[in-house]
């Protein structure tokens, strides 16, 4: 919810505690819930759920992060967040495509390397993007992950893979949403690129929103130079920026919504929303052992 970012908001609980709920529609309530919220102080975008399969006990970015380590459950948890945030109109954003949940390495600090075959990918990692796919899906974010059984050159980050963003999302998933990248400062891609030549190869692997250039000028230079020899095609670029468009139409963005500050403070913390944030965190209550039986 808004608590990641904001003060003063209510705290909903991190998609591990939301996993051990067996009531579903309770998660759908609080993406319906987080999605008014979103709407109230004026944001249009939410980059969740989060839909990686934890199974690595060493992960150090995802873990209470993860719903969990079933994937048919992490789908079936990651859909009810989906269908609650976009009944709002807002923008879910599945992440961290193809899957960031086995790496004992955080791609904030560096490259973290997924070695398993394309087999055991779509067995078990690509199976919640799958999902959500089929069901309306506005946006995936794209990992910094080198995955070798998908790309043949060493050391590109997914991010940067054409393979990975318009070969298996785009085609073999017939992916039609916005693809956007994860923060691009992070060391997962300026470990082995620099800046400016970054934001070229994402948005040539396939990328439609480049999140968090390091250097904005320069990205933005950068990508000019690319259009201007041709490393870039015109049509291209302008075929990305019309899709964003019809992105900011579809949220409502060509009305002019003006944000009522009167009792926003109020709205976001509206009796409805605390009760649903208690519920979630009694219905989220596990008994491991009982030694007490008779």
């Amino acid at each position: 919810g808004l608590c990641m970012r904001l003060d003063s908001t209510i705290s909903f609980p991190y998609q591990m505690t939301l996993g051990a709920i067996q009531n579903d529609s309770l998660i759908f309530e609080m993406g319906q819930e987080i999605g008014k919220q979103c709407r109230r102080i004026g944001l249009h975008i939410n980059f969740a759920p989060v839909v990686d399969i934890n199974i690595n006990p060493k992960n150090p970015v995802i873990n209470s992060r993860s719903f969990g380590d079933d994937p048919e459950k992490v789908a079936e948890k990651g859909l009810a967040y989906l269908k609650g945030l976009q009944s709002e109109n807002i923008l879910a954003s599945a992440k961290h495509f193809p899957g960031h949940g086995d790496t004992g390495s955080d791609s904030h600090k560096t490259l973290p390397i997924i070695n398993h075959s394309y087999k055991r990918l779509d067995s078990l990692e690509l199976v919640p993007f799958k999902k959500l796919i089929n069901n309306g899906l506005n946006s995936v974010m794209i990992a910094h992950l080198y995955i070798p059984a998908l790309e043949d050159e060493e050391n590109l980050a997914s991010t940067l893979s054409p393979k990975i963003v318009n070969g298996l999302l785009r085609d073999s998933l017939q992916f039609k949403g916005l693809v956007i990248t994860d923060a691009l400062d992070m060391q997962g891609v300026t470990k082995y690129f620099s800046p400016g030549e970054i934001e070229v190869r994402a948005l040539l692997a396939g990328n439609d929103l480049l999140l968090l250039p390091k250097d904005v000028p320069l990205a933005i230079s950068s990508i000019l130079k690319a259009v201007e020899k041709g490393r870039i095609d015109e049509n291209y670029l302008e075929e990305k920026v019309k899709k964003i468009l019809r992105f900011k139409y579809k949220s409502g963005l060509a009305n002019n919504p003006k944000i009522e500050l009167n009792d926003l403070a109020k709205d976001l913390n509206n009796p409805k929303a605390i009760a649903l944030n208690q519920q979630l965190y009694e219905e989220s209550t596990i008994l491991l052992s009982n030694n007490n039986l008779a």
